[in-house]
């Protein structure tokens, strides 16, 4: 069973920085998809970043420049760090996961595994 579990959100005052992790477990296929999204309060979930097995990212552009994700396959691990936070940023964060994709995606129908999210606050 495939399992994503995030950690490290927090409350954080803007110009601020964290980082996220999710364990991915149950999940070892030589080439997947897996990304970070975010939903805030009275909006729909927006892809932020993603990564695929070859290393190759993709940012959306309200994060890029900001936010770097990033992958430890010893531990099994997706990371998330965000800089220079500011209220826009506040949110649920999901990391997420797909076997192999033609292009790897920060479209929220092409991953079938999700976590339960870790929330982000930033305070201005």
């Amino acid at each position: 069973e495939v399992q994503l579990v995030e950690s490290g959100g927090g409350s954080v005052q803007s110009g601020g920085s964290l980082r996220l992790s999710c364990e991915v477990s149950g999940y070892t296929p030589s080439s997947y998809c897996m990304g970070w999204f975010r939903q805030a309060p009275g909006k729909e979930r927006e892809g932020v970043a993603s990564i695929d097995s070859d290393g190759n990212t993709r940012y959306s552009d309200s994060v890029k420049g900001r936010f770097t994700i990033s992958q430890d396959s010893g531990k099994n691990t997706l990371d998330l760090q965000i800089n220079s936070l500011g209220p826009e940023d506040t949110a649920m964060y999901y990391c997420a996961a797909e076997r192999w994709l033609p292009l790897c995606t920060i479209i929220e129908a092409d991953f079938s595994y999700w976590g339960q999210g870790t929330q982000v606050t930033v305070s201005s």
